[in-house]
């Protein structure tokens, strides 16, 4: 079958490979036949020697598919199934002090999806039936796929960070987990703004979640905020990565308000903790997803809450993924699918 594989350590080293099709191994596997996969800003990082991963492997961690091959153990899933997979639990152990607490991302012995073991830009994928759940014909295949980044935006926005009906929400970072940041903040009940620079025009205009958005290369995003509330926004939601975007935040955001980094941060950023100290803030991080957030993900999903495939610029073949790397890489467009 055809997968894009990260082949070894180190910078580059991905291609498009003609490799054997996994079949089940152990009784709790399921076979599933991609329907959809999403790039990530993670296969980024792993396509420039980062972020861990153990190669060979397939990459891609946002994946939905039919389930076409069922274990003999399997109880909860059927031959025929449409699911989505949650692949931070993969060979999660249950019982460390972070499975307890539902932090299984954290857990040691973790193999995820699409970095650790093999993922979802594939003909195929085997996966234990527990990473799996069935999504109803009304969650298209592209939503599914997708479920993952909203899981993880909702940890950060829902969970870490503690919204007030009527607080002012500054989103610096205007990429997919920016983008459903901002939905989610005003889901909450927050007036949010977005801001990004120059290279952001066409992903500003898709921020739906936003009362208004700032170009940062033209406008003093600061002074913005204040024209709304003269102390500054009450949280900031740093999902850009940038050392430039980090001090803007602490710039925008008011005494004792909340700063919540979202966006990983490839190299090491200098910042000014001062700004920190001065305002008392409260500063939050959150990487992944645990159960409750995951649950929620689903839950909104199924009700049609928020859509995360709204997003998608690009729906591409497998064959195409270099384009998409590139593109995504140069920031073209917003949220990339690729298809077997």
């Amino acid at each position: 079958m055809r997968a894009v594989r990260k082949l070894k350590p180190g910078p580059g080293h991905i291609a498009l490979c003609n490799t054997p099709e996994p079949d089940i191994e152990h009784p709790d596997d399921i076979k599933i036949a991609v329907q959809s996969g999403g790039l990530c800003g993670t296969d980024l990082h792993i396509r420039h020697g980062g972020y861990g991963s153990r190669p060979p492997v397939t990459l891609c961690h946002e994946l939905s598919g039919e389930v076409v091959k069922v274990g003999t153990n399997v109880t909860r899933i059927k031959t025929g199934d449409r699911v989505t997979v949650l692949p931070t639990a993969s060979g999660a152990c249950g019982h460390c002090r972070y499975c307890r607490a539902s932090e299984f991302f954290f857990c040691p012995q973790r193999k995820s999806v699409g970095s650790m073991r093999d993922g979802g830009f594939a003909e195929y994928c085997v996966i234990p039936q527990n990473l799996a759940f069935p999504l109803p014909e009304t969650v298209s295949y592209d939503t599914a796929a997708l479920v993952e980044p909203l899981a993880c935006c909702i940890k950060a926005v829902l969970f870490h960070t503690k919204i007030v009906p009527g607080d002012l929400v500054l989103v610096s970072g205007p990429g997919p987990i920016g983008l459903i940041c901002a939905d989610l903040a005003r889901l909450a009940g927050g007036r949010v703004i977005v801001c990004g620079t120059d290279r952001d025009a066409h992903r500003l205009a898709m921020a739906k979640g936003a009362e208004h958005t700032v170009d940062v290369t033209r406008e003093n995003v600061s002074e913005y905020i204040r024209s709304l509330n003269s102390d500054g926004a009450d949280i900031v939601i740093e999902c850009a990565g940038a050392a430039a975007s980090i001090d803007q935040c602490l710039d925008a955001v008011r005494p004792l308000g909340t700063f919540t980094q979202v966006a990983l941060i490839e190299h090491p950023v200098e910042v000014n903790w001062g700004k920190i100290i001065y305002k008392q803030l409260s500063v939050n991080s959150s990487i992944a997803q645990n159960w409750p957030s995951w649950q929620r993900a689903l839950e909104m999903v199924i009700a049609k809450t928020i859509d995360p495939s709204t997003y998608i610029s690009h729906r591409l073949p497998l064959e195409n993924w270099e384009q998409a790397f590139d593109g995504a890489e140069r920031q073209e467009g917003l949220k990339y699918v690729l298809y077997p």
